[in-house]
């Protein structure tokens, strides 16, 4: 399946909440979402009463759009977390939260997934001192993500380190200064903030 490049704006009004797609934006009163909180297109207004088939799809949407993952991606994800132990829709979103590009964004090298995947892509993270430019590599506890030496003097990266909101969650560790980061823990249900009923994720792809 390709890619969506259309306008990101339209997934959080399609969701019908804000996804935090588009970065700053998405905290000002410029968010379409706070303007035009219903769904795109000619027949957006209208009420739609959603099945339970429905309601699953839309929270496995929200997920892929959350993360930006392809469908293939999803499945892949969720019979890795099948065959782990503990609750299968917990051990998803922990995959997920764990992804580089993912990481990168909650270490606060980037202002949005999209951009840290971007990033990544580029070249631009090394990780144990290795340069890896793959956004679905699988981080684990101990791992060291650290921004490239020629990087560094980026007026990109020298905006976001002197912008630098400090660490958002506890499961890693953040030393702007030294433009790095470390997995400390494994992410629990508690640290991962989004809005999402994961169970019903798990009921849609079981049946």
């Amino acid at each position: 399946m390709a890619r969506y490049k259309g306008p990101v704006c339209r997934l959080c009004r399609r969701e019908g909440q804000k996804l935090y797609l588009k970065g700053d934006k998405c905290y000002t009163d410029k968010c379409p979402v706070a303007r035009r909180n219903y769904a795109p297109g000619q027949h957006g207004q209208a009420r739609k009463k959603l099945t339970g088939y429905g309601l699953q799809l839309r929270e496995k949407q929200k997920v892929r759009r959350f993360y930006g993952i392809q469908e293939s991606q999803m499945r892949k994800y969720f019979q890795m977390a099948d065959k782990m132990q503990g609750i299968t829709g917990e051990n998803l979103l922990k995959i997920l939260e764990l992804r580089l590009d993912n990481v990168v964004y909650r270490m606060g090298f980037a202002a949005s997934r999209a951009e840290a995947r971007q990033l990544v892509r580029h070249g631009h993270f090394l990780v144990n001192g290795s340069k890896v430019d793959i956004p679905s590599y699988l981080m684990k506890v101990g791992d060291v993500v650290e921004i490239r030496e020629k990087s560094r003097s980026s007026a990109k990266f020298k905006d976001i380190i002197e912008n630098h909101k400090g660490n958002t969650v506890r499961w890693i560790e953040v030393n702007a200064d030294e433009y790095k980061g470390r997995i400390a823990a494994e992410p629990s249900r508690e640290d991962i903030d989004i809005p999402i009923e994961e169970h019903m994720i798990v009921e849609l792809y079981s049946k």
